[in-house]
């Protein structure tokens, strides 16, 4: 195994088994030539960086029938709405700024910029998404924020006040050649500012399902300053987050910057509890083990008892936990959801019906599991009927 940042060979220390495609919803008749590949991660010591092992490559994942549109949730939406006026309150963004925002999916974020008449370029690789009717009127490139790709928009050379992303840097397998787009576009005083689930929030709730195809890594604060330090960027910042059950919000400059001193007392932290070291790692693959043990005996009691199991919302993050738990369609009867891509198709390699938020609410089941466990507040609220009925909320995770 090499790491895909600095070259350096070292082993993977954790196999999740046989793993589809995390978004891979398919049709019965597509069963049998489904795509599969071995899920092992690995940690290099050299960047403190969790990555997977091996990944499908891009046209697989960010494809023409991408299902997933930021604004069919209104806590998404909400986040990004602070996300920018937070920008705006620490002057990372002014009425005469030129931005950039990488992966901007259905310009749930870039519309905050339009609003306030502010100068943003939107990249999005996936042009299903890309030409959702949210998009409409906003300035979005149709394709791969690359150094090939930006270096032909020759305007926008050092020119750049503020390069921005969400839970978007962890899926791009090159990041040598994005910070080479990055250096290529950011002005002297600009900033690159983006955030990511959080390596250290991972290993305490165990949640093992942030692991699959298009999560390349897991970041922490470490691993970001030590990758960019090397390539003339400082982290100066770092914000914790509570989106995807808990992200950091990372900000770089060019090296002349200072670093902030909550920067300085979350790299102790991390060291304290060793994220630094492959150590944090094989404590976190016990744990798993442990989780996955619990889950599986769960699920198996509760369907012994003649109680019927759904899921509800049919996540990326779903297709990790019921094939490494190996719970298919013999426990759970279903899984809801309310992206049309999905309804009428079948979960990845554990081939569970998905159909539509209408027809759970109309055939509730004895107990649901959270399958977008993160989104948990939204989901339950809009869900109370199904409590009401007694109806039971399950979930993998640890903490939520």
């Amino acid at each position: 195994m090499k790491c895909k940042v600095s070259n350096t060979k070292f082993k993977p220390f954790m196999s999740l088994g046989k793993m589809p495609m995390a978004n891979g919803f398919l049709r019965k008749k597509d069963f049998k030539k489904e795509f599969f590949y071995k899920l092992e991660v690995g940690f290099c010591k050299t960047n403190y960086l969790f990555q997977i092992n091996d990944h499908p490559k891009s046209p697989k994942i960010f494809n023409n029938t991408y299902p997933f549109f930021t604004s069919q949730s209104k806590y998404m939406t909400r986040h990004f709405e602070e996300y920018f006026y937070w920008l705006k309150k620490n002057k990372y963004v002014n009425k005469n700024s030129n931005c950039i925002e990488i992966g901007s999916n259905d310009g749930t974020f870039l519309r905050n910029f339009k609003k306030n008449k502010i100068n943003c370029i939107g990249f999005e690789p996936a042009k299903n998404v890309a030409k959702h009717k949210n998009n409409n009127g906003l300035n979005v490139v149709s394709d791969f924020f690359s150094y090939r790709n930006v270096s032909k928009i020759k305007k926008i050379k050092s020119k750049v006040d503020l390069i921005c992303a969400a839970n978007v840097i962890c899926h791009i397998p090159d990041l040598n050649d994005l910070i080479k787009a990055i250096d290529f576009s950011l002005s002297d005083n600009g900033h690159f500012i983006f955030e990511e689930p959080y390596l250290g929030s991972m290993f305490e709730k165990v949640s093992y399902d942030q692991i699959y195809d298009a999560h390349i890594y897991m970041f922490s604060a470490h691993s970001v300053q030590k990758i960019f330090r090397d390539k003339g960027f400082i982290l100066i910042d770092a914000i914790p987050q509570v989106t995807h059950g808990g992200s950091m919000r990372y900000v770089l400059a060019r090296a002349k910057n200072k670093i902030k001193k909550n920067l300085t007392k979350i790299i102790k932290l991390e060291k304290k509890r060793k994220l630094h070291k492959l150590e944090s790692c094989l404590r976190f693959k016990k744990d798993c083990i442990k989780s996955k043990n619990k889950f599986i005996k769960k699920i198996i009691y509760l369907k012994k008892k003649g109680l019927k199991i759904c899921g509800y919302a049919a996540s990326a993050k779903s297709t990790t936990v019921l094939n490494y738990c190996n719970i298919d369609n013999n426990y759970i009867d279903y899984i809801a959801d309310s992206t049309n891509e999905k309804i009428g198709r079948y979960t990845p390699g554990t081939h569970i019906p998905v159909v539509s938020i209408s027809y759970f609410r109309k055939n509730l089941p004895d107990v649901a599991i959270l399958c977008s466990w993160n989104h948990k507040k939204e989901i339950i609220s809009k869900e109370v009927n199904f409590k009401k009925k007694g109806g039971v909320w399950i979930s993998h995770v640890k903490k939520i």
